[in-house]
């Protein structure tokens, strides 16, 4: 082996600082107000098990999951914290839950549907779709179902229908589930496989 005979001098370095901001990448991104249900829905269709209690922002960072279907297939989802009037000004870590929403192919929109909600369910929707989009005219465009969330909790039936019409009219896709019980999850599944193999 020849070592080299002399050295030639190198350039002075450069110094900077960046700043680099983490965005998750999943399939279906679960959005909602706190404690519609979505770290209650991960932890049934996936391993996943984030921390679930009966107060807002149990969910304090995304959590992903992956829910398996058929053989050798999967696709990925991300229990994104609870989204509250002003998320996009950055009320209650918008920023940093809003921005992880960015690179799903879906949204799925949990909507509490039992009596124990609170507010309309319609205007649930409404209002986490204005944070949306005030945070990004790109995000309303994104493929969005809802999910009735806690269908085994009885009580006011108003709830249900009011969503199921608003969803109806609006050709918007709607799903009835219980992820305690399982009731509506397989059909729930089932259409978000389609969903999936069609952008493959």
């Amino acid at each position: 082996r020849q070592a080299p005979r002399f050295a030639q001098k190198g350039e002075s370095g450069e110094e900077k600082t960046l700043f680099l901001e983490l965005k998750l990448l999943a399939d279906v991104g679960l959005i909602g107000l706190p404690n519609a249900g979505k770290s209650t829905l991960i932890s049934a269709i996936s391993s996943a098990r984030p921390k679930i209690a009966d107060y807002p922002f149990t969910t304090l960072v995304p959590v992903l999951g992956v829910v398996k279907y058929e053989e050798h297939k999967s696709f990925i989802v991300a229990d994104i914290p609870g989204l509250i009037e002003g998320a996009h000004k950055g009320v209650g870590l918008g920023f940093q839950f809003l921005r992880h929403v960015e690179r799903t192919s879906i949204l799925l929109h949990l909507i509490d549907i039992s009596e124990m909600a609170e507010g309309d369910p319609v205007e649930n929707l409404n209002k986490i779709n204005r944070e949306l989009e005030l945070y990004s005219p790109m995000l309303i465009k994104k493929p969005q179902m809802v999910v009735g969330t806690k269908i085994d909790i009885a009580g006011n039936k108003n709830r249900f229908y009011k969503l199921t019409e608003y969803c109806k009219t609006n050709a918007i896709d709607f799903f009835p589930i219980s992820a305690v019980t399982g009731k509506g999850i397989k059909k729930l599944l089932s259409y978000l496989a389609v969903k999936m193999e069609g952008k493959k």
